[in-house]
């Protein structure tokens, strides 16, 4: 006993399929999420400084660390906000320190680290203001910002005063 479903002399082998083939946008999303995961960690340093290098070994820094960054034109800002020196400690005290966790502790942390960056270009006194402002401030934990690493171009500087 045999069912006849279709005329199979009627229907065409190589008909029109009518389904999405989703295989190309498939790729092409996941190439697009590859680019998106390698450039995020890219993106993170929103201010063009020109930082001198260290050889120092890195530390592990927080999450979400503060960036206090002394630009080129000696322009003071907090993360990427601009501020004014005689308000940066009060700017910083009004910021929620993202290391506390719980509602147990309440305002912001003097005991947290403070990243301090600079131009290459910024005057060692002005740096010291900005560090004696943050002192003044109750911030004494203050880390200082560098590239990792001698640049190929330089070798090592002699000491001040020191003869070649």
């Amino acid at each position: 006993m045999g069912i006849a479903l279709g005329n199979d002399e009627d229907e065409d082998e190589f008909g029109e399929a009518h389904e999405i083939n989703v295989t190309p946008f498939i790729d092409v999303i996941l190439v697009l999420l590859i680019i998106f995961m390698v450039a995020a960690p890219l993106s993170t340093v929103d201010l063009p400084i020109d930082l001198p290098s260290s050889t120092a070994t890195p530390q592990k820094k927080p999450d979400k660390p503060t960036y206090v960054t002394i630009k080129a034109d000696l322009a003071v800002a907090i993360g990427e906000e601009p501020v004014k020196r005689v308000d940066l400690v009060r700017t910083l005290d009004a910021q929620a320190d993202p290391a506390q966790a719980g509602p147990s502790q309440a305002g912001p942390s003097k005991e947290r680290r403070i990243f301090l960056r600079a131009d290459r270009a910024v005057p060692y006194g002005e740096m010291m203001d900005v560090l004696e402002v943050l002192r003044a401030g109750g911030y004494l934990k203050v880390a200082l910002v560098a590239l990792e690493g001698v640049p190929a171009s330089e070798g090592p500087r002699p000491a001040a005063g020191a003869k070649p």
